[in-house]
């Protein structure tokens, strides 16, 4: 289903978007941070925390490093207490993330992966590369909340595209005829 190869690249690119929004957030005051705009988790400071908290309890369930502080997805919102505590957090464990990566090899992403949802209450067992694959869609899927929610509070985040992340090779020039667009 998906290589090392892949796994690593959704790191860097998991890191990039993370400096990028928290880059654009950190432009904004506090007050417009927190402010209620509509999304699932409410404001762009508790999306990005349920971010963080989503994010550890997969590192955790994958190699048994710490859990989330908070108990729950209803609690998620509060993972840490502060701005800057959350953009300290992040960066730690994007960095933690990217170290688990790093030595991941074929057979680590194999086979089913059992643990206990509190989401649906009951044990669960679906395929390990599938559930490296979630982290990534879920990142992403809030991300683009963030990014919504950063547009309209005024703030300019950066590109999201994934084939403009830096460092994923030379820019090619445009063959002859062909215009950008």
């Amino acid at each position: 289903m998906i290589t090392p190869d892949y796994v690593r690249l959704m790191t860097r690119y998991n890191e990039w978007q993370n400096q990028g929004l928290f880059g654009a957030a950190d432009g904004l005051p506090d007050t417009e941070r927190r402010r209620e705009r509509g999304a699932f988790f409410g404001s762009i400071e508790k999306t990005l925390n349920h971010l963080l908290w989503a994010d550890r309890m997969w590192l955790h369930r994958f190699t048994g490093s710490p859990p989330p502080k908070a108990e729950g997805i209803a609690q998620s919102t509060a993972e840490a207490p502060d701005w800057p505590a959350l953009w300290r957090d992040r960066r730690a464990l994007d960095a933690a993330i990217l170290a688990w990566a790093a030595y991941l090899q074929p057979a680590d992403l194999e086979g089913d992966f059992a643990w206990f949802s509190r989401a649906t209450g009951r044990h669960r067992s679906e395929p390990r590369g599938l559930l490296i694959v979630h982290m990534f869609n879920h990142q992403t899927h809030h991300r683009g909340q963030v990014h919504a929610m950063l547009t309209a509070a005024g703030a300019t985040p950066p590109d999201t595209d994934l084939a403009f992340m830096p460092g994923q090779g030379p820019a090619q020039p445009e063959p002859p005829g062909v215009q950008n667009g």
